[in-house]
């Protein structure tokens, strides 16, 4: 009996180290959680959709789970990324923040005690940024007179949608819209010229430029102008002989004003009006050089000391900048110069000979046109900021005696030699237009544009005489009849109205003159010789 209960305790003990070796050798395991990254979708251009789908905690519970993203495979946690929530199941992850047309890759991650586990990646793009209005900005408007002014806008973004039309629009209230007065003036982005027409004199209008895309129709900002009265002054620089002396004088509306004494010879290249203040560009003689001066209200300032010959052959001002181009001797050579304010900027070296015809502002830009040589011929240059960009490459003479710049456009009236007569020709962004065949001399002195008509004054030799002559977009006119010699040097353009300065013969002395859409005002009574030499209306 004995030996049975020492058996049966056997047994127990043994059943009871059996149960506790079980249970050490067979722990619970613990793993990373199973998940998988749902496709995305709602994409736009700064956001979309994801998300994932825990199948499985591993065995511990998940405490955080989300997306995260990146611009190259295999984002992490640590970077960008989003936390929605624990637990397994599905779960939807916001994605924000994202750049437009950008290539992204997405992929779900969850977290439990063991560590952070991804999905699979998954890539996507972001769309385009959605189109907005164009952003744009308006012109300074110039008025020419009681009718019409010249404007114009800068179109600096499309807003990712093509600009179909764009132009200014114009009231006499504040914020004017394109559906009242306005005009049409091309596509696209960049600068463009408005001419505005039909006004009233004497009134106060606003303008503003517009552009359309597929959005709508954005606006720039609202300028203000006044036009002028209804007849407009008009302004003549020339110069007439006092039978000892050529006298520099400015006719306006044909009241003539002498700016020099008669006491030695000196005359008036270039007039241009700002404001209320009236300034020539020109020479006099101290008796041994020309002297180069501006005069402002008949007051004269002298540009050069007189030691050596000099010429101020144009004036341009812009706000209370003066700008005066011309020519100085340094004793050997002419040098190129540009006076503003009274102070001289050379273009050239001095070590061959060179001269400034015209000046043009634009903006901040300055353009001048002339010359310079290269020892064998007058080669004609066109500077913008004192940078010189060659018009002809000879090798005869090119003499570009007027710039104007429209918009993006830089227009040069030129003459250039073919080896035996001169030929009248329009230089515009490098690609020059014979006006004239070379057959007989002539000559394009002046060039205006008003808005996409371009005008040039000038003549042509043929027959008996020498012809004054406009070309209007290329097309000649011929302002005198041949009869006499006669010379356009000047052209402004004022509203619908077309000024010519120049002179013709009457068989013995040149008259002074102006056309008007090619009626003829004479300046000067014929009994000397006298020039118009430049127009200017305001």
């Amino acid at each position: 009996m004995k030996a049975f209960y020492f058996i049966l305790l056997l047994m127990v003990i043994s059943f009871g180290c059996q149960k506790e070796i079980s249970s050490d050798n067979n722990p619970t395991t613990l793993n990373l959680p199973v998940l998988t990254t749902t496709a995305v979708s709602a994409i736009t251009a700064s956001a979309a959709v994801s998300g994932g789908n825990i199948s499985s905690d591993g065995g511990a519970s998940v405490t955080a789970r989300g997306v995260c993203w990146s611009t190259t495979a295999n984002p992490l946690v640590s970077g960008s990324h989003t936390t929605d929530g624990t637990g397994t199941g599905v779960f939807t992850s916001s994605i924000t923040s994202l750049s437009p047309s950008t290539t992204y890759f997405v992929r779900a991650y969850a977290t439990n005690s063991v560590g952070t586990v991804y999905g699979s990646s998954v890539s996507f793009t972001t769309a385009a940024p959605a189109a907005i209005l164009a952003t744009l900005t308006t012109t300074a408007i110039s008025v020419l007179n009681s009718t019409a002014a010249n404007g114009g806008g800068n179109v600096i973004a499309d807003g990712g949608a093509a600009v179909t039309v764009r132009g200014v629009c114009w009231s006499t209230t504040a914020n004017p819209v394109g559906t009242g007065s306005h005009t049409t003036d091309g596509t696209g982005i960049g600068l463009f010229a408005s001419a505005i027409t039909g006004l009233t004199p004497m009134t106060i209008y606003h303008v503003r430029a517009y552009a359309t895309n597929s959005v709508g129709t954005a606006y720039g900002n609202d300028l203000i102008f006044t036009t002028s009265n209804s007849i407009p002054d008009v302004y003549i620089g020339g110069v007439e002989w006092n039978g000892t002396h050529d006298v520099a004088k400015i006719w306006k509306n044909g009241v003539v004003t002498s700016l020099t004494n008669g006491s030695f010879d000196a005359l008036v290249q270039s007039v241009y009006v700002s404001g209320t203040d009236v300034y020539a560009a020109g020479y006099e003689s101290n008796g041994t050089y020309d002297v180069a001066k501006v005069w402002k209200n008949g007051v004269a300032l002298s540009l050069t000391d007189g030691t050596h010959e000099a010429y101020a052959n144009t004036v341009c001002v812009s706000g209370t900048d003066v700008y005066v181009g011309g020519g100085e001797s340094n004793g050997i050579n002419f040098v190129a110069k540009i006076w503003k304010n009274g102070v001289a900027n050379s273009l050239t070296n001095g070590s061959s000979g060179a001269e400034v015809y015209s000046i043009f502002i634009s903006g901040s830009d300055v353009y001048a046109s002339g010359y310079e040589n290269n020892a064998t011929y007058g080669v004609g240059k066109l500077w913008k900021n004192g940078v010189a960009t060659i018009l002809s490459n000879g090798p005869f003479n090119d003499d570009p005696w007027s710039v104007y710049v429209s918009g993006s456009n830089v227009y040069v009236a030129e003459s250039e030699s073919n080896g035996t007569k001169f030929a009248a020709k329009l230089w515009k962004n490098n690609v020059t237009t014979a006006y004239t065949n070379g057959v007989n001399d002539a000559y394009a002195w002046s060039v205006f544009v008003a808005g996409t008509d371009v005008y040039v004054a000038g003549q042509e030799a043929g027959g008996p005489s020498i012809t004054a002559k406009l070309w209007k977009n290329g097309v000649p006119t011929s302002i005198t009849n041949g009869v006499n010699d006669a010379f356009a040097y000047g052209v402004y353009v004022s509203g619908t109205d077309v000024y010519v300065a120049g002179t013709e013969s009457n068989g013995t002395f040149n008259v002074a003159k102006f056309w008007k859409n090619g009626v003829p005002v004479s300046l000067t009574n014929g009994s000397s010789n006298a020039d118009g030499l430049s127009v200017f209306v305001k």
